[in-house]
């Protein structure tokens, strides 16, 4: 099917590809451009790229720290793999208990509101159409169309429209506790294994340079990939991540070479 608009000298079509008839230009539009298409955006990503970078991010921080600590405290290796080990399952639960404890709370606040919502729009639904109509005309509708936009989507669900557009609660942003703590968690062992591992095949006398300097790598592999993966340059994302790092690394390692000295 071909949607054009005619002038008194030639007929157009949105798509801009031109053909003549009879002595008027005719401009086709495709098929292909008649397609209903869903966009994908980055911020669909937000709600797990933000629990997994955290995760992964404390993982290698958290645990590398607390290894460089305690070997720069003198202490045996085992005793070093012992902590690490302990520091890897103690802070993936206190990672999943602490997130989904976080987002249920936000999922109870979320319910309470669209309860109260669902009151409002049952005891004077005129008003709450009013409400959305300002809405509207805030985001810069002429009161006429708003009028129109409100009274429609208050008709298909009324709920759903002031979930969206006056609480800012959508399916994409909602609160889902298990699945945050779940990515919590997984995403710090992934990161903590990391300096962990490094620990464990490393020489004795080499321990605190090759754990510290592969803990450096590995965040600044991490911020680098988050940073692309949200669709931020790469390079601030992975500098920004290594420098935090390397300061709690430092302070970590200055504690434990402090109290080994004097215990």
């Amino acid at each position: 099917m071909n949607f054009c608009q005619k002038s008194a000298k030639y007929t157009c079509c949105p798509n801009g590809n031109r053909r003549e008839v009879s002595g008027a230009i005719v401009i086709t539009m495709s098929t292909r451009h008649q397609k209903s298409h869903r966009e994908r955006h980055r911020i669909e990503r937000m709600g797990w790229l933000r629990a997994a970078v955290l995760g992964a991010n404390d993982g290698i921080i958290s645990t590398g720290s607390l290894i460089l600590g305690i070997a720069s405290s003198h202490a045996s290796r085992d005793g070093v793999l012992i902590a690490g080990i302990s520091a890897v399952v103690a802070g993936a639960m206190s990672m999943a208990a602490g997130e989904y404890v976080s987002v249920y709370s936000q999922a109870d606040t979320e319910r309470a509101e669209l309860q109260r919502e669902r009151h409002e729009i049952m005891m004077d639904l005129p008003a709450e159409q009013k409400e959305l109509k300002a809405i509207y005309v805030q985001r810069g509708l002429n009161p006429t169309l708003a009028e129109q936009v409100a009274e429609q989507l208050m008709t298909h669900n009324a709920l759903a429209a002031h979930a969206r557009d006056e609480l800012g609660i959508t399916d994409t942003m909602s609160a889902r506790p298990i699945q945050a703590a779940l990515a919590s968690a997984a995403s710090f062992m992934a990161g903590a294994v990391l300096p962990l591992l490094t620990a464990t095949v490393s020489p004795p006398r080499n321990l605190i340079v090759s754990v510290a300097s592969a803990s450096l790598l590995f965040l600044a592999v991490l911020g680098g990939l988050a940073a692309r993966t949200g669709g931020a340059p790469l390079w601030p994302g992975a500098v920004r991540m290594t420098f935090w790092g390397a300061l709690a690394m430092a302070l970590t390692a200055g504690v434990g070479t402090l109290f080994g000295t004097v215990i």
